[in-house]
């Protein structure tokens, strides 16, 4: 189970501080905590106030990698600025993300196999956004396989994000999302990955810990590989830790949960 840290992020006040000073401290802070906890890769965004982009993912690139080895996510909307970061990565990084529409896959799938990357993939299109039913998302998670054989991706490197959406407001898509990790895995022999942005199921609920560290079990048990979440959630890593010791993915020792932060169970 791959943890994508979340915290890096210029949505958050502390790092949209640091971007705009150039403040190396509480971005290097943070990935050394989130590495520590046993975060597989880095989610890197620069967010929307960044007065020059570019700069600013060319700059958290560097920094972090000036103190982990951790891979890197590498977040935007912006595919131009993704390729900027892309060329600075010292390991294979991850692209979030990729809607299925034709011209984002034709930009975001060479690109990929170009720097060895990895694809984020929702299944969600600007024709169809976010579709209410299982079916329906599996339909554009076809695509999207279909899409990475045309382009030479290697399915190992396609993550399909089922989209979560907070269960205070919707709360019929979390079932739905869970179907669609099941049915994504029999799509091709090997199957894609799959990944889910943790954390938007509890949006403005009560008790988000709860939510978060129970949606992932429950959504480990429907084939999910990996998750953009809260890495320094002890809870939720526990929780990510014992649910492979019960789906009978790890053999069972007493150690379980320090074994799965040190990324000896992932």
């Amino acid at each position: 189970m791959e943890i994508i840290g979340e915290r890096i992020n210029g949505m958050f006040k502390d790092i949209r501080e640091a971007i705009k000073t150039l403040d190396k401290k509480p971005v290097q802070d943070w990935a050394i905590k989130q590495t520590e906890n046993g975060a597989t890769w880095l989610d890197v965004c620069v967010g929307p106030a960044a007065e020059d982009p570019t700069a600013a993912m060319k700059w958290l690139v560097e920094t972090v990698q000036e103190v982990v080895d951790t891979p890197l996510s590498l977040d935007s909307t912006n595919y131009d600025l993704i390729e900027e970061g892309l060329k600075l990565c010292k390991r294979p990084a991850l692209i979030n993300s990729c809607h299925a529409d034709r011209y984002k896959i034709e930009r975001v799938f060479p690109m990929a196999v170009k720097y060895n990357a990895k694809v984020i993939a929702l299944a969600m299109s600007e024709e169809s956004g976010i579709p209410k039913t299982a079916d329906a998302r599996v339909g554009l998670a076809m695509e999207l396989v279909a899409a990475a054989d045309e382009f030479g991706l290697p399915l190992q490197d396609l993550y399909i994000d089922p989209l979560i959406l907070p269960v205070n407001v919707a709360q019929d898509h979390a079932i739905e999302a869970m179907e669609t990790l099941r049915q994504v895995k029999m799509l091709s022999d090997p199957p894609p990955k799959t990944t889910v942005g943790l954390s938007n199921v509890s949006q403005r609920c009560n008790n988000r810990k709860l939510l978060n560290r129970t949606m992932i079990a429950m959504l480990m048990a429907s084939g999910l590989d990996s998750a953009i979440a809260d890495a320094n959630d002890d809870d939720l890593m526990e929780t990510a830790a014992a649910a492979r010791i019960i789906m009978n993915k790890e053999i069972y020792c007493d150690s379980f949960v320090e074994l799965y932060k040190t990324n000896h169970y992932k």
